[in-house]
């Protein structure tokens, strides 16, 4: 088993990291202590746990911080972020003339369309579909209840004239990722991986796919936070990586600029513009980030979970980090000694309570029954280690794994199968690879065993206490996906 964990272990940590230029802040004309400002504001902002930011200036890295128990080895789920690469994915096959933004979407699916095609339909084109003016009402469940997205979307009514409405929907950026693979006669990820990904040495990525076998493209990229920087780079250098053009620097300028009217500053293609002038923005839910800068010669990558919609965060970056930028070298400080310091400091906040107690003496050696849950844990057992809390879960299709937890500090270990998603679409595991990892926590007062558990290579984290009282033990669940939603379920030992 110890041989099996070191493998797994060795796999992850042979990552992509560390391959972008390092810079000490002042070199590039950053202070570091406005890094240290920003990225304290926003490790201790309420209602936040960060797992990774990246600031780029002149294309150097220059601070960069993953609390614990975040790394850069590891790969992270992204949600609506996702859609900017198909964008990039869209101008590559522009620029190949495989594709233009005026190609009508129903030429590309004659075998999908409905008996009658209405007049909005028949005029709605590539450019419509970039922009989420479709003119199709969003249907954000169609997606967990049938197989055939393609032919679904395709049959439901255009309520509004193609090209006038905003109305951001997912299912408008998987129908990009269809007609990207229909005309290049590769998945959206192959495509990617072959014109971008493999000049930039990006390998370490993967994409759901949806039962049709199309990448999914409005979600479900899941790639590691220093692959999005070189991603963040090209965006800014015009297309171009290492003096080789990859995406035409015309799409680049169309992407950056306003194109309909979403949000509070204006939709690109599959792109968000930013309060602050010239910045725009790939944008996931929970908080995944890639914010580009032109006038300041800035990437951030920030991927996070956080119920705060992302203007609290952003603003500080705009407000209180980019007026500090010198267009000029700045001498060496002794702030960044504090700064490097701080980087590696940082850690997500632990369960409260004390290494031992009562509630402990009741549960170690003893095995729970769970009722009915959307985990899928049937059973859990607890056991005392020298250094952790173990936690054997079996789940109801008999998979079993043990979770380790340790006080005051962070315990990482592989899972069976997958971790929890607040997504479920039909099929969201086929295309993806495991292993999984969990890093635990715990501590406990008298009737009480609280834990932590995040799930570190993904996006999920759970957060669990254990009650036992008169020989009756109560668990209640939440997660960083549903904010204050608390599920709680009535368990029985098992004799």
């Amino acid at each position: 088993m110890l041989a099996f964990l070191f493998c797994v272990t060795a796999g992850v940590t042979v990552a992509q990291v560390n391959e972008l230029p390092r810079s000490t802040p002042e070199e590039q004309g950053v202070p570091s202590q406005s890094l240290i400002a920003l990225f304290d504001s926003l490790h201790f902002m309420p209602q936040t746990d960060i797992h990774s930011m990246i600031v780029m200036r002149h294309g150097k890295v220059v601070g960069e911080f993953y609390p614990k128990p975040f790394a850069p080895e590891y790969q992270h789920t992204q949600y609506s972020s996702s859609k900017t690469l198909v964008s990039l994915a869209a101008g590559i096959a522009i620029d190949e003339n495989r594709l233009r933004l005026s190609d009508r979407v129903a030429t590309f699916f004659p075998e999908y369309l409905p008996d009658t095609i209405s007049t909005r339909l028949a005029a709605m084109t590539v450019r419509d579909l970039l922009t989420m003016t479709s003119g199709i009402k969003p249907d954000w469940n169609m997606r967990n209840r049938t197989e055939a997205w393609i032919q679904t979307f395709l049959s439901k009514e255009v309520i509004h004239e193609p090209g006038e409405q905003f109305a951001y929907d997912s299912m408008v950026t998987y129908m990009i990722a269809a007609i990207v693979q229909k005309v290049t006669g590769q998945k959206l990820l192959d495509y990617l991986q072959e014109k971008l990904f493999d000049p930039m040495n990006i390998h370490r990525v993967h994409w759901e796919e949806s039962p049709e076998g199309v990448n999914t493209g409005g979600w479900g990229l899941h790639i590691q936070s220093e692959s999005l920087a070189k991603i963040g780079q090209l965006w800014l250098d015009g297309g171009r990586w290492n003096e080789k053009q990859l995406i035409s620097e015309s799409w680049i300028e169309q992407i950056s600029t306003k194109q309909s009217n979403g949000g509070d500053f204006g939709y690109g293609y599959q792109t968000w513009m930013c309060a602050y002038p010239g910045a725009v923005r790939a944008d996931g839910a929970l908080g995944q980030y890639v914010i580009v800068v032109p006038d300041k010669d800035v990437v951030i990558v920030l991927t996070e979970a956080s119920f705060t919609n992302g203007k609290p965060q952003r603003n500080l970056i705009w407000n209180a980090f980019l007026p500090t930028l010198s267009d000029e070298p700045l001498p060496p400080s002794k702030d960044y000694q504090r700064l490097v310091a701080k980087q590696n400091s940082y850690t997500l906040e632990y369960p409260e309570g004390k290494k031992k107690s009562s509630v402990l003496k009741q549960l170690v050696g003893k095995t729970v029954q769970l009722p009915k849950n959307k985990y899928q844990w049937d059973r859990v057992h607890f056991e005392q280690a020298d250094d952790a809390l173990l936690m054997t879960i079996t789940k109801t299709d008999g998979l079993q794994y043990t979770q380790p937890l340790g006080y005051r500090t962070w315990k990482t270990d592989t899972i069976a199968g997958f971790p929890p998603y607040s997504l479920n679409p039909i099929g969201w595991q086929d295309a993806l690879e495991g292993p999984f990892y969990a890093a635990g926590a715990y501590g406990c007062d008298k009737q009480v065993l609280h834990m932590n558990l995040h799930y570190v290579n993904w996006v999920t984290s759970l957060f669990l206490s254990w009650k036992v009282q008169d020989g009756s033990i109560e668990l209640s669940i939440s997660n960083n996906y549903a904010k204050n939603k608390v599920e709680t379920f009535d368990c029985t030992f098992v004799e």
